[in-house]
Parts: structure tokens; sequence; C-alpha cells
């Protein structure tokens, strides 16, 4: 689908998935999409595009917290068309492991820092996040048309501090099944995209949002070892469109932490919220250079 891989604590990199994510907004919109039926054509399109616009994102200091959050943020717009690498609105992939019915992508995703936030008084802060990892993708069913399509996706992405000297914080996992519908086939028209899924996490993962240690502990925040596992469910629903000088995009993501391992933590203090997002890039440059494409 055409949105954030992503849950309200992250800007996903795949269209402006949250926030990423890289692009960092997440996929989706409550604007429905008419749609029109046109049969497939490859076009000549340029061999690569490049571009820069800004993003509004409004979301969760981490997922659970009760604080909210307004980022004004640049978004990168990158399109490459080539023979065994392609980057586009589907992800960045290589082809040689792509076949007709299976795909190997990149996924990638981001979280905010968190600080003065009144759950952790007296904690460190925490640093930004940055995850990326690889993203298998089974495509279950086309229209005739390829303008509706269902996918299974499974990304399983590293996470990593975003400072100097980055450390690894853990794994993150993030099954779900996607829909996507399209105006017209190919790049023109409206996106409109779905996805829905559970969401897991490593014990080190979920240690450095929700770990409580004994030495932070107070009468209101006792002491708390994030287990790791179930880290919930997430359903986004995004909504983009390319035009020739410019691409917009927007996101509405409801995440829910009903059931997560570490749903005891006391830094847990809402258990389902929403996040949104939007961003405009324009197309600064483009290759002379054109290939034959599908998209």
């Amino acid at each position: 689908m055409h949105a954030p891989s992503a849950s309200p604590r992250r800007a996903t990199g795949r269209d402006i998935r949250a926030a990423s994510h890289v692009a960092i907004l997440g996929g989706g919109a409550i604007i429905v999409a008419v749609l029109a039926a046109t049969p497939a054509r490859a076009a000549d399109q340029p061999l690569w595009e490049f571009g820069l616009g800004a993003g509004v994102l409004a979301l969760n200091d981490y997922r659970g917290a009760n604080t909210t959050h307004v980022y004004v943020l640049p978004v990168p717009y990158f399109v490459y068309r080539g023979t065994l690498l392609k980057a586009d609105r589907d992800g960045v992939r290589e082809l040689l492991l792509n076949q007709e019915r299976v795909e190997l992508n990149i996924s990638v995703s981001a979280t905010p820092p968190v600080r003065n936030n009144d759950a952790r008084a007296g904690m460190p802060d925490l640093k930004p996040t940055f995850e990326i990892g690889p993203q298998l993708n089974v495509h279950l069913w086309r229209s005739a048309d390829e303008r509706m399509k269902l996918d299974f996706r499974v990304p399983v992405r590293a996470a990593f501090t975003f400072e100097a000297i980055p450390h690894y914080v853990g794994l993150f996992l993030a099954p779900n099944v996607s829909l996507d519908i399209a105006e017209f086939p190919g790049e023109g028209g409206w996106k409109l995209g779905f996805l829905a899924g559970p969401l897991f996490a490593t014990r080190r993962f979920d240690d450095y949002f929700y770990t409580v240690a004994p030495q932070y502990a107070t009468v209101d925040r006792p002491a708390y070892q994030a287990p790791g596992g179930y880290a919930g469910a997430q359903v986004i629903a995004s909504l983009t469109r390319r035009y020739p000088s410019f691409w917009i995009g927007a996101y509405v993501n409801h995440d829910s932490l009903a059931g997560a391992s570490f749903a005891p933590s006391p830094l847990v203090k809402r258990d389902s919220y929403w996040s949104v997002g939007f961003a405009v890039t324009w197309v600064i440059r483009q290759s002379t250079r054109l290939v034959r494409s599908e998209d």
C-alpha cells in the first residue's frame, strides 16, 4: 500500500508511510478515490527522478504515551526505474529476487525523540531511532487491469538510535495484509491503500521504551521489566497522487495496544490512539534518459 509501514509512533519511508518512512510520513487518508477502468499500458518514463518537499505529522511521543506532538519535516522524493534495482512507490527492491508472486524489498521506519514526557519524568530522554531491514512481499491477488492489488507483507527491521554513535535497540516485526486500489493503472490518478496487521518486538526493543529501572521507580511509577513479544496491532489508510511536477499524500493510522506484552508498564498511559500525516513533494530533477515502465 502507499502508506507508512508504520504505526503512529513512527514515520516510515514507503511513499509517505509513517516517517519515514527517506520519506517521513506514513500512508493513509479518509478521502475516497473515484475509480475508473482503464487498460494497463507500458510507457516511457525517466530513469530517475529526484524531489524534495515538506510534511506534517501528528503522533504520540511513543506507542502508549498520552502526549502528542506535531512535527514539520523535510520529505525527500526519489524514483529509480533500473533494470535490476527499482525504487518507487512500492519501495526499494532488487529485481533478481523478484518472482511472479514473491518479492524482497527494503523496509525503513523511525521514531521521534522523547523529551520532557511526564510519564518519564526523571528518566533519561529517548533518542530518536531509525529502523531498517528486509520485507518479504507475497502477491496474493491482482485484478486483470492491475488497479487492485492484495499483498501479504512481512517487514523485519533492526532499530538503532539516531546519534553520533548509534546503538542497536532490538528487532521489530510488522506482518500485514495490504490492499492497494488505483484510479488508473500506472502512475496517473489517485492511489488508495489499506494496511492492517499485528506487531511484534524483541525484549531489547520493548526494554528501550517501556522498562522502568529500579533507580527510576517512584510511588506512582513502580519498577518494570518489559518482556518483548506481541506489541498490539495497527490499521493504516493512505491516499497519494503523482502529478507531472509534484506528489501529494496523506495517511491516518489507528494503533491498539490491547493485549500487548508491555501493556502493564507504568509508562503506557493509553491503549488506543490515532495519528495523521500529510506531505507534498516537488520534482526538482529527472533523467533525460527514458526507460520502459509499467508504473
